[in-house]
């Protein structure tokens, strides 16, 4: 990217996401929210065409979630933007997701919009359609993969 668009851009996104006035401050110092939004003008910064966000509001107060879901639906509507992401807050897939997939155990076990899994599964909330169809039972907390991953990492290179 041109140094010059690539400025234009950076001036752009910082105001839109509101850190513009932060541009000098070492990312260190910000909040987990404040880091959220400099996540996702970063990811933007070439004008995708679809963005993927893991956990996007994970840890945040309900303050910042909020905050964070509005540019979230700005961005979606102003970069005419496909926003694809994960969370274990069902209510946010609930709210802003058109298309949702429910994943119990690695694999997908059902599709379809918000309505249609809660029809499906006879539910008034996404929540209660989640546990319709994933079951009751608390499950172990088995680390998957990249967790042992990490874990052998970390004994091996300390």
């Amino acid at each position: 990217m041109p140094k010059e668009i690539r400025k234009q851009r950076v001036e752009e996104l910082l105001k839109f996401v509101e850190l513009w006035d932060k541009r000098n401050v070492l990312v260190k110092y910000f909040s987990g929210g404040m880091k959220r939004r400099l996540e996702i003008a970063r990811g933007l910064l070439h004008h995708p065409k679809i963005i993927f966000l893991d956990e996007p509001t994970l840890g945040l107060d309900p303050q910042t979630r909020k905050h964070i879901w509005d540019y979230i639906q700005d961005l979606n509507k102003k970069e005419n933007l496909t926003i694809f992401f994960t969370t274990h807050y069902i209510e946010e897939a609930e709210r802003f997701s058109n298309f949702v997939s429910i994943i119990d155990q690695g694999k997908i076990v059902i599709s379809g919009s918000p309505s249609e899994i809660k029809e499906k599964a006879k539910a008034q909330t996404l929540e209660e359609a989640f546990i319709h169809f994933t079951g009751h039972e608390i499950r172990d907390g088995l680390a998957d993969s990249l967790e042992k991953m990490r874990n052998h990492f970390k004994r091996h290179h300390r």
